[in-house]
């Protein structure tokens, strides 16, 4: 009898020995819990979100600004290029400016020669003063193949654009600020004055 009661306390001993085994095993619950406060991921995203204070521009907006520029300096080689033409123009159209004003008092030596003409053109010096006429004459028609032109100045309304007053005369039936007579010519070249006429004014 005693045997089969010592029997039945041993046996809930170790039931209940194993029980507390079991009641103590916490170690799979304990890696639950560890593993719930593993947040690393969750702080990962976080410091993710938090790069977006400085976001870098989108693709397309960096393309558009690009084709912004191109355009811009394309229209800035343009201008460049119509400037750089227009000056090469005007300088091809005034290339002959210097040589053609130097010729000028040649011609108006010429044309003081011509003047000591008389009627007579049978005298000497006729004669002689006949091959300047034509060395003239030639001299003119070069000037104005290359676009040189008289000034026109009698009987016209003065003109500080074209015309120099270096005297001026009171004649009767003459309105002021007429040009009486043209001392020097004048001449244009092209659309340039590059020498304008000395002339006496009317007052």
């Amino acid at each position: 009898m005693e045997e089969e009661k010592k029997h039945p306390e041993h046996e809930n001993h170790k039931h209940h020995e194993h029980k507390h085994e079991e009641c103590k095993c916490h170690e799979h619950h304990e890696h639950k819990h560890e593993e719930c406060k593993c947040h690393e991921p969750h702080e990962h995203k976080h410091e993710e979100c938090k790069c977006h204070d400085h976001p870098e521009p989108p693709h397309e907006k960096r393309i558009k600004e690009l084709e912004d520029s191109l355009l811009r300096s394309k229209a800035e080689f343009i201008n460049y290029r119509k400037r750089l033409e227009e000056e090469q123009s005007r300088l091809l159209k005034y290339c002959n400016e210097d040589l053609i004003k130097e010729t000028l008092p040649i011609l108006d030596n010429f044309e003081r020669a011509i003047k000591m003409d008389d009627k007579n053109l049978d005298d000497e010096v006729s004669k002689f003063l006949s091959g300047f006429k034509m060395i003239y004459c030639n001299l003119v028609n070069i000037l104005k193949n290359y676009g040189v032109i008289e000034i026109d100045g009698n009987n016209k309304p003065f003109d500080p654009t074209y015309h120099e007053a270096i005297m001026t005369e009171k004649r009767d039936g003459v309105e002021s600020g007429m040009v009486l007579e043209v001392l020097q010519k004048g001449y244009i070249l092209k659309d340039r004055v590059i020498r304008p006429a000395m002339v006496k004014v009317s007052e």
